[in-house]
């Protein structure tokens, strides 16, 4: 190949020097010797001057462009001095200078060497040679002389075609010169700075053929990189596109500042205009660019409504976090930057949906607003900041392969759901449970996310939070974050919103099944208990649950003072309305008697001594799971009692003879019995009401004449004539309690038997078969 090189030139030499009466032997000796330049003197001849010559240029130009040139190793001698080729003396000759190249002076013989190197190095591929001179033969050194980032960058995106280079960038930063780090701006006007000229190595009398060196990945000085970045802005929107070597660039930038380049990009075009949309384009579609460049874009996102940072050229302006949005909406619809979404895909969901939350929930500020209407004037936009936010979040759904999650929310309007500001919580938390059907991994990374916004100490817009961290709790390890997730359950335990204690309830019973939390929640008792008395029955249900839950763990138990005022609030729970309240109420309660330390035992039994009435009306229940619950909390009831004839008939069934035994064993408290039974006769289940007229009856037949007693039972008859379909027992009992209040006047006051023989015989005929 270097022979046809060499072969080829000499054609062209033979040419220009054509002469009948020359021989070609002394063709080297009658050519033109180099004349140094003056001073302002123009270095390149014209066509008109040497039209051969002119030719012989531009062949040589077109030749080194399209041409591969392979490296030519040739051995050089110890001594004296290389005998030059011909031809090669003749293309030195003609110094090749590009009409593009600015003037030069002249330096030096050294400083024409120089030239001859720099105006080499857009080959691709180096090449050596001898450059002839007097008398000496000096070579090129292997030193890395290829143009880097910093020289191409500079020289093309610091020119106004209007004005020089050296007023451009004064006008751009006064100081620039004075800086050390950057490249001097007179090198940047008249030619490559000294620094990144070919250096030239001594040799020792011997001639050696260098060779040019790989390109230099030094970058730009960072003040110079948000000009850069801007004068790619202006270049794209001037060309309206964006050609391959500004596609380069703006990705090698992107890659080496992606903070400066992301906020110079939103700072100059905030909207996103047609240029901005097409640098982005570039970048989303580059796996490295858009891995380097999402972390900014996520930090401006994050910092809601407006973002204010440093870049390095000092500028601090604010930048619009709905500008980062609608730059990932334009990158997210490039298919290459699916890897990178992948890869930093619960950040990103995150931002999103809190800029979803956040827009629904308040009015942007005025500022916001104004931008957003400029931005619906230049996109065409017809919806809300949160609606394009949402349509941003389906899009990068749809990015990470979600579409089944997409559809089951538009099947059951979640996406409607999750614009209005009273019920987004609930969508939230269904798009939670349908993501968490799709990878489990993906919601524990969005959980974790979440929970470093929750653990701010004035959270913001943390009910949707809380709600989709909840459904995903269990796909995290408790044994790394149970302790802080702990902690945010405790603070919304004590919040006045009914939906915040809710969720946070869910979020107990789920820790609650961890030994360790189980432990650390004993401290929560206090404000559990206090939630037993909330009005609001699903909270009660709740609060029940955690309790149970923490109460399954072995190695817990009651303390002495926990217990009374634990089973006392239990106590008013047993004639709750609600079913499910009513069972978990007596499976608490029989934990509390179970699980008490010794020394609150005593405490225990006069609250237990309680409850014994209560439980033996729920036993009669209609609802099964009730009575059997009642049933079995009664068993305990007679076995913390230690009343073991109750016990067994409570284990046979036998419930009727489990009430004289009661009302036999303790006839003092008949009275009580008879008070506690009263308000049962208001319950709208019919067995309920026949039960509790069934024991008035037995206890009134059992009361002595005392004054109270008396008062009870004047009660009783008045509440048994109020049933507006009173049954036949209560017509019995009804009848009984008349005839004892007519007889009692008549028998003694301190008499302590009862009026007659009839009245302790017919309550005890009156049961059932």
């Amino acid at each position: 190949m270097v022979g046809k090189l060499l072969h080829l030139l000499e054609v062209f030499r033979a040419k220009e020097k054509e002469d009948p009466g020359v021989s070609p032997q002394q063709q080297p000796e009658e050519l033109h010797p180099f004349q140094p330049m003056q001073d302002g003197a123009a270095m390149d001849r014209t066509q008109e001057q040497d039209p051969t010559r002119g030719r012989f240029r531009r062949t040589a130009q077109m030749f080194q462009k399209f041409v591969p040139v392979w490296r030519r190793k040739t051995s050089t001698t110890t001594e004296g001095t290389a005998e030059p080729d011909s031809s090669l003396t003749e293309l030195q000759a003609e110094p090749h200078v590009s009409p593009d190249l600015p003037e030069r002076s002249e330096e030096s013989d050294s400083a024409r060497s120089d030239d001859r190197a720099q105006a080499d190095m857009a080959v691709t591929e180096d090449v050596g040679m001898k450059i002839a001179d007097t008398g000496d033969t000096q070579g090129i050194t292997n030193t890395d002389t290829t143009p880097n980032l910093r020289q191409e960058l500079i020289a093309d995106y610091f020119k106004d075609p209007c004005a020089s280079s050296q007023q451009h960038l004064s006008s751009l930063w006064p100081g620039l010169e004075a800086s050390q780090d950057c490249v001097p701006t007179q090198a940047m006007v008249t030619g490559p700075p000294q620094a990144l000229r070919p250096a030239q190595r001594s040799r020792k009398g011997s001639s050696s053929r260098g060779k040019l060196g790989k390109r230099s990945k030094s970058s730009p000085c960072l003040p110079q990189v948000p000009a850069m970045v801007k004068s790619i802005h202006q270049r794209v929107t001037s060309q309206g596109t964006l050609d391959a070597r500004l596609r380069t660039d703006i990705l090698r930038l992107a890659g080496e500042h992606p903070a400066d380049v992301v906020l110079t990009l939103l700072r100059c075009a905030p909207t996103c205009d047609r240029a901005a949309a097409m640098i982005w384009r570039a970048i989303g579609s580059s796996g490295p660019a858009v891995e380097k460049v999402l972390p900014s874009l996520l930090c401006v996102m994050e910092d809601w409504p407006l973002h204010s940072m440093f870049t390095s050229d000092g500028d601090n302006k604010n930048v619009f976090a709905l500008a980062a949005t609608l730059v990932l909406w334009v990158m997210v619809q490039v298919p290459e930057s699916q890897e990178a979404m992948i890869l930093y895909s619960s950040r990103l969901f995150v931002a999103l949906l809190f800029h979803v939350v956040i827009t629904t929930q308040q009015m942007p500020p005025e500022e916001v607003d104004n931008f957003w209407r400029v931005c619906q004037e230049q996109h065409h936009f017809s919806s809300k900041p949160n609606r394009f936010a949402l349509q941003t979040l389906r899009s990068l759904l749809c990015r990470l392969q979600c579409d089944n999650v997409v559809m089951a929310m538009e099947c059951k309007r979640g996406w409607d759901t999750l614009l209005c500001a009273d019920t987004q919580h609930y969508a939230v938390g269904l798009l939670a449970r349908e993501m968490r059907h799709f990878s489990l991994s993906f919601c524990s990374g969005i959980a974790r996310r979440l929970l470093g916004q929750l653990n701010r100490e004035e959270p913001r817009w943390d009910l949707p939070f809380l709600a989709f961290l909840v459904e995903v709790l269990e796909c995290l390890d408790l044994s790394e974050c149970g302790d802080s997730i702990l902690e945010i359950m405790s603070r919304f335990l004590r919040s006045n919103s009914r939906e915040r204690r809710r969720l946070a309830l869910r979020g107990l019973v789920l820790l609650s099944k961890d030994p360790s939390l189980a432990r650390k929640m004993c401290s929560l008792s206090q404000s559990l208990q206090e939630l037993l008395g909330n009005a609001d029955r699903e909270v009660v249900g709740m609060t029940l649950r955690v309790f149970t839950s923490v109460l399954q763990n072995k190695d817990i138990l009651i303390s002495s003072t926990t217990a009374p005022k634990l089973a006392e609030a239990l106590l008013e729970l047993f004639d709750n309305d609600n079913s499910h309240v009513q069972v978990l109420s007596f499976e608490l309660f029989c934990k509390v008697m179970e699980l008490v330390v010794d020394e609150g035992k005593k405490a225990l039994k006069s609250v237990v001594c309680q409850s014994l009435l209560p439980l033996f009306i729920h036993c009669h229940n209609e609802k099964r799971c009730v009575a059997e619950a009642a049933r079995e909390a009664l068993h305990c009831t007679a076995k913390l009692l230690r009343r073991r004839n109750l016990e067994n008939l409570v284990k046979t069934a036998q419930l009727w003879k489990f009430a004289e035994c009661l009302l036999a064993e303790d006839r003092s408290r008949a009275a009580e019995h008879l008070r506690q039974a009263l308000r049962y006769l208001r319950s709208p289940q019919e067995p309920l009401r026949e039960a509790a007229v069934r024991f008035i009856g037995m206890a009134g037949a059992l009361m002595r004449g005392k004054k109270d007693e008396l008062q009870v039972l004047r009660e009783a008859l008045q509440a048994l004539r109020r049933d507006d379909s009173p049954s036949k027992t209560n017509i019995v009992v009804q009848q009984l309690f008349s005839e004892r209040a007519a007889a009692e006047p008549s028998s003694s006051a301190g008499s302590e038997e009862p009026a007659s023989h009839l009245d302790l015989q017919m309550p005890w005929k009156m049961r059932l078969p």
